[in-house]
Protein backbone atom coordinates (compact mmCIF):
# COMPACT_ATOMS: atom_id res chain seq x y z
CA UNK A 1 0.00 0.00 0.00
CA UNK A 2 1.38 3.06 -0.82
CA UNK A 3 2.10 5.78 1.60
CA UNK A 4 0.90 9.39 1.20
CA UNK A 5 2.94 12.00 0.29
CA UNK A 6 3.86 14.41 3.55
CA UNK A 7 3.14 17.99 3.47
CA UNK A 8 5.95 19.56 3.98
CA UNK A 9 4.23 21.80 6.21
CA UNK A 10 2.51 19.17 8.04
CA UNK A 11 3.94 18.90 11.77
CA UNK A 12 5.41 15.56 13.17
CA UNK A 13 3.59 13.32 15.49
CA UNK A 14 4.73 14.83 18.96
CA UNK A 15 3.95 10.98 20.45
CA UNK A 16 7.35 10.12 18.99
CA UNK A 17 10.39 10.62 21.01
CA UNK A 18 13.96 10.01 20.76
CA UNK A 19 15.88 8.06 22.83
CA UNK A 20 18.39 10.59 25.05
CA UNK A 21 21.49 9.30 26.15
CA UNK A 22 22.53 10.54 28.98
CA UNK A 23 25.76 10.98 31.40
CA UNK A 24 26.12 8.43 34.47
CA UNK A 25 24.89 10.91 37.01
CA UNK A 26 21.79 11.86 35.06
CA UNK A 27 21.15 8.27 34.13
CA UNK A 28 20.52 7.61 37.88
CA UNK A 29 18.10 10.37 37.64
CA UNK A 30 17.94 13.23 39.92
CA UNK A 31 16.78 12.15 43.05
CA UNK A 32 19.56 11.56 44.74
CA UNK A 33 20.81 15.00 43.63
CA UNK A 34 17.94 16.37 45.06
CA UNK A 35 18.53 14.72 48.04
CA UNK A 36 22.23 15.29 48.67
CA UNK A 37 21.78 19.04 47.91
CA UNK A 38 19.20 18.98 50.28
CA UNK A 39 21.37 17.51 53.01
CA UNK A 40 24.02 19.49 51.55
CA UNK A 41 21.75 22.60 52.72
CA UNK A 42 21.03 21.95 56.18
CA UNK A 43 25.07 21.45 56.60
CA UNK A 44 25.39 25.30 54.63
CA UNK A 45 22.95 26.07 57.51
CA UNK A 46 24.49 24.40 60.70
CA UNK A 47 27.95 25.52 59.36
CA UNK A 48 26.83 29.50 58.99
CA UNK A 49 25.43 29.55 62.51
CA UNK A 50 28.25 27.67 63.82
CA UNK A 51 30.99 30.52 62.41
CA UNK A 52 28.18 33.04 64.27
CA UNK A 53 28.01 30.85 67.54
CA UNK A 54 32.25 30.78 67.44
CA UNK A 55 32.19 34.91 66.88
CA UNK A 56 29.86 35.12 69.69
CA UNK A 57 32.14 32.55 72.29
CA UNK A 58 34.65 34.89 71.23
CA UNK A 59 33.68 38.47 72.47
CA UNK A 60 31.86 36.96 75.59
CA UNK A 61 35.64 35.66 76.44
CA UNK A 62 34.19 32.12 76.60
CA UNK A 63 36.30 30.40 74.02
CA UNK A 64 38.97 29.22 77.79
CA UNK A 65 36.06 28.20 80.34
CA UNK A 66 36.36 24.49 79.29
CA UNK A 67 40.25 23.33 79.70
CA UNK A 68 39.75 20.14 78.58
CA UNK A 69 38.55 17.96 75.29
CA UNK A 70 37.22 14.68 75.37
CA UNK A 71 35.47 14.44 72.25
CA UNK A 72 32.76 11.85 73.29
CA UNK A 73 32.28 12.43 77.56
CA UNK A 74 32.15 16.17 77.03
CA UNK A 75 28.98 16.16 75.44
CA UNK A 76 27.43 15.94 78.82
CA UNK A 77 27.53 19.37 80.75
CA UNK A 78 28.25 19.52 84.60
CA UNK A 79 25.00 17.49 85.76
CA UNK A 80 25.13 18.36 89.59
CA UNK A 81 27.07 20.96 91.87
CA UNK A 82 30.11 18.55 92.79
CA UNK A 83 30.35 18.60 88.39
CA UNK A 84 30.60 22.41 88.53
CA UNK A 85 33.04 23.16 91.24
CA UNK A 86 35.02 20.88 89.84
CA UNK A 87 35.02 22.51 86.18
CA UNK A 88 35.43 25.81 88.01
CA UNK A 89 38.11 24.71 89.72
CA UNK A 90 39.87 23.68 86.70
CA UNK A 91 39.00 26.78 84.97
CA UNK A 92 40.20 29.34 87.91
CA UNK A 93 43.92 27.27 87.44
CA UNK A 94 44.63 28.87 83.97
CA UNK A 95 46.56 32.31 83.68
CA UNK A 96 42.71 33.96 82.12
CA UNK A 97 40.99 33.39 85.34
CA UNK A 98 44.25 34.02 87.32
CA UNK A 99 45.30 37.30 85.80
CA UNK A 100 41.58 38.88 84.04
CA UNK A 101 39.01 37.26 86.18
CA UNK A 102 40.11 36.60 89.37
CA UNK A 103 37.19 36.67 91.58
CA UNK A 104 34.95 35.59 89.12
CA UNK A 105 31.46 34.24 90.86
CA UNK A 106 30.33 30.80 90.05
CA UNK A 107 27.34 31.87 87.88
CA UNK A 108 29.85 33.75 85.93
CA UNK A 109 31.76 31.48 84.86
CA UNK A 110 28.60 29.06 84.29
CA UNK A 111 27.87 31.57 81.77
CA UNK A 112 30.53 31.56 79.40
CA UNK A 113 31.32 28.16 80.40
CA UNK A 114 27.64 27.55 78.29
CA UNK A 115 28.85 29.29 75.26
CA UNK A 116 32.04 26.96 75.08
CA UNK A 117 30.01 24.06 75.51
CA UNK A 118 27.33 24.85 72.92
CA UNK A 119 29.85 25.85 70.47
CA UNK A 120 31.44 22.46 70.72
CA UNK A 121 28.20 20.58 71.08
CA UNK A 122 27.29 22.28 67.88
CA UNK A 123 29.90 21.12 66.40
CA UNK A 124 29.18 17.38 67.60
CA UNK A 125 26.08 17.63 66.09
CA UNK A 126 27.17 19.14 62.61
CA UNK A 127 29.66 16.08 62.60
CA UNK A 128 26.49 13.74 63.51
CA UNK A 129 24.65 14.85 60.28
CA UNK A 130 27.37 14.64 58.12
CA UNK A 131 27.84 10.72 59.07
CA UNK A 132 24.28 9.90 59.43
CA UNK A 133 23.80 11.87 55.74
CA UNK A 134 27.00 10.39 54.00
CA UNK A 135 26.24 6.81 55.02
CA UNK A 136 22.86 7.06 54.35
CA UNK A 137 23.42 7.80 50.78
CA UNK A 138 25.95 5.75 50.93
CA UNK A 139 24.67 2.55 51.94
CA UNK A 140 21.30 3.05 49.51
CA UNK A 141 23.83 3.79 46.56
CA UNK A 142 22.33 7.07 45.91
CA UNK A 143 25.92 9.06 45.53
CA UNK A 144 26.36 10.28 42.05
CA UNK A 145 29.11 9.03 40.60
CA UNK A 146 32.45 11.12 40.97
CA UNK A 147 31.10 12.22 44.33
CA UNK A 148 32.02 10.16 46.78
CA UNK A 149 35.46 11.78 47.17
CA UNK A 150 33.87 14.93 47.31
CA UNK A 151 31.62 14.32 50.08
CA UNK A 152 33.71 12.43 51.99
CA UNK A 153 36.22 15.29 51.98
CA UNK A 154 33.71 17.44 53.26
CA UNK A 155 33.75 15.07 56.26
CA UNK A 156 37.49 14.77 56.26
CA UNK A 157 37.74 18.57 56.92
CA UNK A 158 35.17 18.92 59.51
CA UNK A 159 37.51 16.17 61.89
CA UNK A 160 39.77 18.13 61.21
CA UNK A 161 38.57 21.17 62.35
CA UNK A 162 37.97 19.90 65.43
CA UNK A 163 41.41 19.19 66.59
CA UNK A 164 42.31 22.49 65.04
CA UNK A 165 39.89 23.48 67.89
CA UNK A 166 41.68 21.81 70.16
CA UNK A 167 44.68 23.01 69.16
CA UNK A 168 43.42 26.93 69.40
CA UNK A 169 42.23 26.39 73.02
CA UNK A 170 45.44 24.97 74.16
CA UNK A 171 47.47 27.85 73.09
CA UNK A 172 45.38 29.70 75.77
CA UNK A 173 46.42 27.45 78.45
CA UNK A 174 49.81 27.91 78.33
CA UNK A 175 51.88 30.43 81.00
CA UNK A 176 51.58 34.22 79.91
CA UNK A 177 48.31 33.77 77.71
CA UNK A 178 45.10 35.71 78.42
CA UNK A 179 43.56 34.12 74.83
CA UNK A 180 43.96 31.82 72.12
CA UNK A 181 47.13 32.85 69.91
CA UNK A 182 45.76 35.09 67.51
CA UNK A 183 47.53 32.40 64.72
CA UNK A 184 45.87 29.45 65.63
CA UNK A 185 42.29 31.71 65.77
CA UNK A 186 43.06 32.72 61.93
CA UNK A 187 43.54 29.18 61.39
CA UNK A 188 40.71 28.16 62.94
CA UNK A 189 38.10 30.43 61.29
CA UNK A 190 39.79 30.11 58.28
CA UNK A 191 39.53 26.32 57.81
CA UNK A 192 35.64 26.55 59.13
CA UNK A 193 35.47 29.46 55.78
CA UNK A 194 37.33 26.75 53.62
CA UNK A 195 34.53 24.21 54.63
CA UNK A 196 31.51 26.41 54.05
CA UNK A 197 32.60 27.51 50.85
CA UNK A 198 32.90 24.09 49.58
CA UNK A 199 29.50 23.30 50.54
CA UNK A 200 28.67 26.28 49.01
CA UNK A 201 30.20 25.30 45.80
CA UNK A 202 28.89 21.57 45.71
CA UNK A 203 25.18 23.09 46.30
CA UNK A 204 25.73 25.01 42.88
CA UNK A 205 27.22 22.27 41.23
CA UNK A 206 24.64 20.10 42.20
CA UNK A 207 21.70 22.60 41.40
CA UNK A 208 21.98 21.91 37.90
CA UNK A 209 22.71 18.47 35.77
CA UNK A 210 25.72 17.82 35.01
CA UNK A 211 25.23 17.48 31.00
CA UNK A 212 23.85 21.02 31.96
CA UNK A 213 27.07 22.12 33.29
CA UNK A 214 28.94 20.73 30.68
CA UNK A 215 27.06 22.67 28.04
CA UNK A 216 27.46 25.95 30.36
CA UNK A 217 30.90 25.84 30.44
CA UNK A 218 31.15 25.97 26.61
CA UNK A 219 29.28 29.64 27.33
CA UNK A 220 31.53 30.74 30.06
CA UNK A 221 33.80 33.52 30.17
CA UNK A 222 37.08 31.82 31.36
CA UNK A 223 38.77 35.71 31.69
CA UNK A 224 35.98 36.38 34.03
CA UNK A 225 36.15 33.42 36.26
CA UNK A 226 40.12 34.12 36.55
CA UNK A 227 39.50 37.08 37.45
CA UNK A 228 36.79 36.40 39.95
CA UNK A 229 39.49 33.14 41.26
CA UNK A 230 41.88 36.17 42.25
CA UNK A 231 38.93 38.04 43.97
CA UNK A 232 38.21 34.55 45.48
CA UNK A 233 41.63 34.83 46.96
CA UNK A 234 41.96 38.27 48.57
CA UNK A 235 38.73 38.00 50.13
CA UNK A 236 40.31 34.73 52.08
CA UNK A 237 42.98 37.15 52.56
CA UNK A 238 40.91 39.61 53.79
CA UNK A 239 38.95 36.56 56.67
CA UNK A 240 42.15 35.71 58.06
CA UNK A 241 43.25 39.06 58.72
CA UNK A 242 39.71 39.52 60.43
CA UNK A 243 40.56 36.55 62.51
CA UNK A 244 43.95 38.39 63.39
CA UNK A 245 42.09 41.59 64.58
CA UNK A 246 39.67 39.23 66.59
CA UNK A 247 41.86 37.29 68.33
CA UNK A 248 43.71 40.50 69.55
CA UNK A 249 41.06 42.52 69.91
CA UNK A 250 42.85 45.03 67.55
CA UNK A 251 39.64 46.37 66.53
CA UNK A 252 39.26 48.11 69.69
CA UNK A 253 42.77 49.98 69.87
CA UNK A 254 41.96 52.72 67.25
CA UNK A 255 38.67 53.83 67.27
CA UNK A 256 39.39 56.39 63.99
CA UNK A 257 39.03 56.35 60.69
CA UNK A 258 40.50 56.93 58.39
CA UNK A 259 43.77 57.73 60.33
CA UNK A 260 45.35 55.81 62.99
CA UNK A 261 46.31 58.00 65.93
CA UNK A 262 46.14 60.91 63.77
CA UNK A 263 48.37 59.42 61.05
CA UNK A 264 48.59 57.11 58.27
CA UNK A 265 50.79 54.41 60.08
CA UNK A 266 49.84 53.26 63.64
CA UNK A 267 52.23 54.47 66.66
CA UNK A 268 55.54 52.48 66.91
CA UNK A 269 53.96 49.45 64.90
CA UNK A 270 57.58 47.44 65.19
CA UNK A 271 58.32 47.44 68.54
CA UNK A 272 57.78 43.59 69.73
CA UNK A 273 60.71 41.35 69.75
CA UNK A 274 61.03 39.57 67.14
CA UNK A 275 59.84 41.79 64.83
CA UNK A 276 57.54 38.71 62.99
CA UNK A 277 55.28 39.12 66.72
CA UNK A 278 54.34 42.53 65.70
CA UNK A 279 52.61 41.00 62.31
CA UNK A 280 49.97 38.90 64.94
CA UNK A 281 50.29 40.64 67.84
CA UNK A 282 50.70 44.55 67.61
CA UNK A 283 47.19 45.83 67.54
CA UNK A 284 47.91 49.16 65.72
CA UNK A 285 50.01 47.15 62.96
CA UNK A 286 47.36 44.19 62.22
CA UNK A 287 44.64 46.68 62.41
CA UNK A 288 46.39 48.59 59.96
CA UNK A 289 46.63 45.01 57.32
CA UNK A 290 43.42 44.70 57.84
CA UNK A 291 42.24 47.76 56.80
CA UNK A 292 44.81 48.20 54.13
CA UNK A 293 43.53 44.85 52.33
CA UNK A 294 39.90 45.63 52.65
CA UNK A 295 41.36 48.93 50.64
CA UNK A 296 42.99 46.61 48.19
CA UNK A 297 40.02 44.12 47.50
CA UNK A 298 37.52 47.20 47.42
CA UNK A 299 39.43 48.32 44.23
CA UNK A 300 39.68 44.85 43.28
CA UNK A 301 36.47 44.43 43.28
CA UNK A 302 35.36 47.02 41.18
CA UNK A 303 37.95 46.57 38.63
CA UNK A 304 36.39 42.90 38.63
CA UNK A 305 32.47 44.47 38.13
CA UNK A 306 33.69 46.45 35.58
CA UNK A 307 34.76 43.28 33.84
CA UNK A 308 31.55 41.48 34.88
CA UNK A 309 29.20 44.60 33.09
CA UNK A 310 30.80 43.12 29.81
CA UNK A 311 29.42 39.96 30.06
CA UNK A 312 26.79 38.70 27.75
CA UNK A 313 24.74 36.97 30.51
CA UNK A 314 22.71 38.87 32.56
CA UNK A 315 22.35 36.97 35.90
CA UNK A 316 26.47 36.66 35.48
CA UNK A 317 26.03 40.48 35.83
CA UNK A 318 23.75 40.41 38.48
CA UNK A 319 26.17 38.42 40.72
CA UNK A 320 29.07 40.65 40.54
CA UNK A 321 26.49 43.32 41.04
CA UNK A 322 25.68 41.23 44.78
CA UNK A 323 29.11 41.46 44.93
CA UNK A 324 30.18 44.52 45.20
CA UNK A 325 27.30 45.93 46.83
CA UNK A 326 27.86 43.39 49.16
CA UNK A 327 31.60 45.07 49.66
CA UNK A 328 29.59 48.76 50.34
CA UNK A 329 28.04 47.02 52.81
CA UNK A 330 30.92 45.10 54.66
CA UNK A 331 33.36 48.03 54.37
CA UNK A 332 30.86 50.21 56.07
CA UNK A 333 30.34 47.56 58.63
CA UNK A 334 33.84 47.68 59.03
CA UNK A 335 34.20 51.36 59.68
CA UNK A 336 31.58 51.63 62.04
CA UNK A 337 32.73 48.73 64.07
CA UNK A 338 36.17 50.53 63.93
CA UNK A 339 33.93 53.63 65.39
CA UNK A 340 32.35 52.68 67.82
CA UNK A 341 35.46 50.12 69.34
CA UNK A 342 33.91 46.98 68.33
CA UNK A 343 30.97 46.00 70.56
CA UNK A 344 29.79 42.77 70.14
CA UNK A 345 26.48 43.62 68.52
CA UNK A 346 28.61 45.78 65.96
CA UNK A 347 31.35 43.22 65.26
CA UNK A 348 28.99 39.91 65.25
CA UNK A 349 27.05 41.67 62.19
CA UNK A 350 30.53 42.56 60.33
CA UNK A 351 31.52 38.79 60.87
CA UNK A 352 28.19 37.68 59.58
CA UNK A 353 28.63 40.19 56.49
CA UNK A 354 32.17 38.48 55.87
CA UNK A 355 30.23 34.93 55.28
CA UNK A 356 27.29 36.33 53.23
CA UNK A 357 30.05 38.41 50.95
CA UNK A 358 32.10 34.86 50.50
CA UNK A 359 29.38 33.07 49.33
CA UNK A 360 28.39 35.84 46.91
CA UNK A 361 31.69 35.77 45.46
CA UNK A 362 32.43 32.11 45.20
CA UNK A 363 28.64 31.96 43.35
CA UNK A 364 29.94 35.31 41.05
CA UNK A 365 32.77 33.22 40.17
CA UNK A 366 30.42 29.79 39.29
CA UNK A 367 28.06 32.09 37.30
CA UNK A 368 31.21 33.16 35.33
CA UNK A 369 32.66 29.84 34.75
CA UNK A 370 28.65 27.99 34.43
CA UNK A 371 26.52 30.88 32.86
CA UNK A 372 22.72 30.44 33.81
CA UNK A 373 20.94 29.95 30.02
CA UNK A 374 19.24 33.35 28.96
CA UNK A 375 16.77 34.15 26.31
CA UNK A 376 18.14 36.49 23.86
CA UNK A 377 16.38 39.07 25.37
CA UNK A 378 18.80 38.86 28.67
CA UNK A 379 21.47 39.46 26.43
CA UNK A 380 23.89 42.50 26.60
Amino acid sequence: MATKPRNIFEEVNTTEKKAVTTGGIDAKGQGARKGIRAWLYVLFALVAVMIAVGGLTRLTDSGLSITEWNPVSGALPPMNAADWQVEFDKYRQIPEYQEQNKGMSLTEFQFIYWWEWGHRQLGRFIGVVWALGFLGFAITRNIPTGWTGKLLFIGALGGLQGAIGWWMVSSGLEAGMLDVASYRLATHLGLAFVIFGFIAWYILRLSRREADLLQARRLGNPTLAKWASVLVGLTFIQILLGALVAGIDAGRAFPQWPLMAGGFLPPDPFVLEPVWRNFFEDAGLVQFMHRMAGYVLFVFGIVVWLRARKSANAQTRFGFNMVLAMMVVQMLLGIVTVLYSAPWQIAIVHQFGAVVLWVLVLRARFLATYPLPQSVRGAA
